[in-house]
């Protein structure tokens, strides 16, 4: 697992698809979502940490998008 994409299949594998119409949005609500997975005991440790570290980037960089006052297309 390495992208974005990567952690909305392991979600997808769920049955949990993720669309608000805000990537900065769609990446908090993934969090939740994967971290009730955890809790639920249906991913493992390593998933769930290399899932989150991912999601902390993406949310990183989607905030110094903002933060620069850059628009993506989605917005």
């Amino acid at each position: 697992m390495k992208t974005l994409y990567d952690v909305q299949q392991l979600l997808k594998r769920f049955g949990i698809i993720i669309y608000l119409g805000k990537r900065l949005f769609d990446i908090e609500l993934m969090k939740i979502e994967l971290e009730g997975l955890y809790q639920n005991g249906l991913i493992d440790k390593d998933d769930y940490i290399l899932a989150e570290l991912i999601l902390r980037r993406e949310h990183r960089l989607e905030m110094e998008k903002e933060t620069n006052g850059e628009k993506t297309f989605r917005d």
